[in-house]
């Protein structure tokens, strides 16, 4: 079995890729990569204690911000250096959608919601994992108020028919139960799909690749998701389809 665990980001004009997805994680190793992973945690903050003050968000890493508001550059640098060597020496898979919401509106006078067009996707993504490892998986989310119902009765009605809805749907039926949601703050694994995201929106997309990054902890950032880009099993979708 494997235990996925997946983030979004949220689109506005300053970020107009509406991003979702995370990795997938063999439910034999749970146990040593938390340890992995608490270990990083306690190196960095001091405390292995899962909580809002030490939680590993990718734009607070980055920006210095929230519990890394007093953290120096070169630290959380080095923090991100520290889950990129556990995402490529563990080759954690890691599976992601991109949505062009500006174009995905422009080519549908009826345009589906972004962050459920993403699921869809998302989930179909997912399947095609277990199915190529022939086992099976449970779903973890980060708790967004506005998204968990509706979440949870799609994917509902998508075990009911056996697919998504889109034109090719892939059938269901290795994704267990339900949808699980809780705060990235519990969850390590959710919080490193979260600085996955947040590094995937920052140097991947393409309106990241029209930018020259000429400071230093933009320099340092990029090389570090190059490293996990290359370093481990990494799939993204592009909706609309290049």
């Amino acid at each position: 079995m494997h235990l996925i665990y997946f983030d979004e980001n949220k689109f506005s004009e300053q970020t107009p890729y509406f991003l979702i997805g995370g990795i997938l994680i063999d439910s034999n190793l749970v146990s040593s990569y938390e340890k992995i992973l608490s270990q990083i945690q306690y190196n960095y903050f001091g405390t292995s204690v899962l909580t809002k003050e030490t939680e590993f968000h990718g734009i607070d890493i980055f920006q210095g911000k929230g519990p890394h508001k007093h953290k120096k550059l070169e630290d959380r640098i080095q923090l991100l250096r520290y889950i990129a060597d556990f995402i490529i020496q563990n080759k954690i898979p890691i599976r992601t959608v991109c949505i062009d919401v500006h174009q995905h509106r422009a080519q549908n006078r009826y345009p589906q919601p972004e962050y459920s067009l993403g699921l869809q996707l998302a989930l179909e993504s997912f399947e095609e994992f277990l199915e190529e490892k022939n086992t099976i998986g449970l779903v973890f989310g980060d708790y967004e108020k506005d998204e968990i119902t509706q979440s949870i009765l799609d994917f509902s009605q998508f075990k009911l028919d056996g697919k998504t809805p889109l034109l090719q749907g892939r059938p269901f039926g290795r994704i267990m139960d339900t949808i699980y949601f809780t705060h990235s703050h519990h969850s390590r694994f959710l919080q490193i799909s979260d600085v996955i995201l947040y590094l995937i929106n920052r140097f991947s997309v393409e309106t990241a690749n029209m930018q020259s990054f000429t400071k230093y902890h933009d320099q340092e950032a990029r090389k570090i998701w190059n490293s996990i880009k290359e370093g481990t099993d990494y799939k993204n979708f592009n909706w609309p389809k290049k």
